[in-house]
């Protein structure tokens, strides 16, 4: 077994190094390794204070997410949580001050270690955090109890019903923190081993369980929980939101073990629940979508210090608007003069809403603008690293901007295209360098829609696919790389589920009955009641249905129910997905079902077309 935990004397203060690289997780033996450090600094006379801290670039990430999949009974996930509680206690009850020492992430149960230590020190870029939520799950290990006694209810309950990390700064100031650190990591295990050393001088231990002020009213924390659970869907897949309100609402309401237990039961509720499963696929999926055939991890890639967007249209404006906000610098190109000056208003208009709601400051909106540069000519395209076309699609206008990008940019820049309706490899051709061509699929807005399709061509060189994976998750996007096909995947898939939809209406379900169906499964909104379907031409869907009138599946009109509405659409969407893997399109089936997630709204908590069609059909077969 490896160590796991490092253990080190400096001047009084054992050092207990957390090492289960590349995030710390806490898997089988990590949770044993840090209690038996802990165990051994209280039980040595030399040490008098103790400081826990991270190996690596990060505190802990999480827990191993293997460990919720191999839950498959009540029994065992009460066991489980019951263990974990049980272990946070005894490193509680350590006699000698425990201190947290946090660089990097503390997420999940890295925060609940953090909060059963008697103080947390951390880097000031440092971040906190519950997202168990966005697995389908609570916190299991004491989160739901000890958080509200930091920061109190109302802010627990944004970390848990919400899932987003908090910065440094926000959980210093809420209670969460005893103190942040500017610098290094060397700087902060030098003040965590101070702050250890005053706390030990002082003989200070402060337990967090045993702390109530932050509960004390306990009408407004009645009422936080009640706005919070009736601000969520009425119809909601994912149970985990209702279940964080209720532990929260227990650590106000019942002592601390009371609580606890509670947190258990409602711990074993979500993490057998089928949203909890879907989650979960999901989260396993998004990292098999970055391993992509031929493109091993080793993969050099280049480094994107400056961009460049062609068409300052609705779609290039939102692209340029990506880069800015992930502090590249870009050169937004048109050819007229007012189509750049009008986006640039719509670009500042955008910012400034942020502005009144708060996400962001006068004088970042004015950096994000600086870096922003309108351009009519080619002149400097020679000085970035990729150049995305966002054009009209026109084939002709596209080949012509790609053989001019092709003597305009130096070697190894990227030159990227937003089609999904040409083939990439004809772009290539013109560009005469196919190894720098990739196509870049964005959705609109492309600033708030989180996919992008990677559209690999046959002659794209792997350190451009490998680039470009990195480039996606440094936008705070998810990538997937797919095959051409026409409209590709997302595109493609959005349109069997919409022309299913009209085959229905013919058959005759209302469009209101639709609509309804689809957004009590879960979908954002119904097909009927979208007016732009991610570019795709509704109108041009229906026409095809009419004209195939002789493929639909009931001779007459007739009632149909919610349920076949749900069962034919997704069926639908399954069978166009296993088209779309016998052509290549996709990889794999997670590929799609994120594709599906994260392209047009089909539920999270689903897992995706395909992961439900296949579990519907298992539980039909049962």
């Amino acid at each position: 077994m490896p160590a796991f935990a490092q253990y080190d004397v400096r001047d009084g203060v054992a050092v207990i190094t957390i090492d289960n690289p590349p995030v710390n997780a806490i898997g089988p033996g990590v949770l044993e390794a840090i209690e038996e450090s802990v165990e051994r600094g209280v039980a040595d006379p030399g040490v008098r204070a103790l400081v826990l801290i991270g190996a690596g670039a990060t505190f802990v990430a999480g827990a191993d997410i293997n460990i919720f999949r191999a839950l498959t009974t009540r029994e065992q996930a009460l066991e489980g949580t019951a263990m974990m509680h049980a272990r946070f206690r005894r490193i509680e009850d350590a006699s000698k001050p425990a201190i947290a020492a946090i660089h990097g992430h503390a997420l999940g149960g890295g925060l609940e270690l953090a909060m059963a230590c008697h103080y947390r020190i951390a880097a000031n870029d440092a971040r906190v955090g519950q997202p168990e939520v966005l697995l389908g799950l609570i916190p299991g290990a004491g989160g739901t109890q000890r958080l509200p006694r930091l920061c109190g209810p109302v802010m627990a309950l944004d970390m848990c019903t919400g899932g987003q990390p908090v910065a440094a700064p926000k959980a210093l100031a809420s209670g969460i923190l005893d103190r942040i650190v500017d610098g290094n990591r060397q700087n902060l295990i030098d003040a965590a081993l101070a702050f250890a050393r005053e706390r030990a001088a002082g003989g200070e231990i402060r337990r967090t369980r045993d702390r109530a002020d932050k509960l004390a009213d306990i009408d407004a924390a009645r009422r936080a929980c009640d706005e919070r659970r009736a601000a969520l869907e009425p119809i909601a897949q994912n149970p985990a939101p209702y279940a964080a309100i209720n532990a929260i609402e227990a650590a106000c309401m019942l002592p601390f073990d009371a609580g606890s237990a509670l947190e258990r039961e409602l711990f074993a509720d979500c993490v057998l629940s089928d949203a909890s499963r879907a989650l979960v696929h999901l989260f396993f999926a998004e990292r098999e979508a970055a391993k992509v055939a031929g493109v091993s991890r080793d993969t050099p890639t280049l480094d994107i210090g400056r961009a460049a967007v062609l068409g300052a249209g609705r779609l290039g404006g939102g692209i340029a608007r990506t880069y800015v906000d992930a502090g590249i610098p870009v050169l937004l190109k048109d050819v007229s003069q007012a189509a750049l000056a009008r986006e640039m208003q719509t670009i500042r208009r955008s910012y400034q809403s942020s502005v009144l709601n708060g996400t962001l400051t006068p004088e970042a909106v004015e950096r994000r603008m600086a870096l922003i540069t309108p351009t009519t000519a080619l002149d400097e395209f020679d000085t970035v690293d990729i150049v995305t076309e966002a054009l009209v699609e026109d084939l002709k206008v596209k080949t012509s901007v790609f053989a001019d990008l092709g003597c305009a940019t130096r070697a190894g820049c990227l030159l990227a295209s937003t089609t999904a309706t040409f083939d990439v490899d004809e772009l290539a051709r013109a560009s005469g360098r196919p190894a720098s061509v990739i196509g870049h699929h964005y959705f609109r807005p492309a600033y708030t829609m989180p996919l992008i399709e990677i559209v690999r061509g046959r002659g794209t060189g792997p350190e451009v696919v490998a680039t470009s994976l990195k480039l996606v998750k440094r936008l705070g996007k998810v990538g997937v790389v797919v095959g051409h096909c026409v409209d590709l995947v997302a595109n493609r898939m959005l349109a069997s589920y919409v022309r299913e939809a009209y085959l229905l209406l013919d058959e005759g379900a209302s469009a209101r009955q639709i609509d309804r169906a689809l957004t009590r499964f879960g979908m954002p909104a119904g097909p009927f009641a979208m007016e732009d379907v991610a570019d795709i031409d509704v109108a041009r869907i229906r026409q095809q249905v009419r004209q195939h009138g002789v493929k639909r599946r009931a001779a007459t009109r007739g009632a149909v129910t919610e349920d076949e509405i749900v069962g034919r659409i997704t069926t639908a969407l399954a069978s166009e997905g296993a088209h779309v893997l016998k052509e290549g399109c996709a990889s794999r089936p997670g590929d799609i079902d994120i594709i599906c997630c994260y392209g047009f709204g089909f539920p999270r908590a689903r897992g995706g077309p395909m992961y439900y069609a296949h579990n519907q059909r298992l539980t039909t077969d049962d």
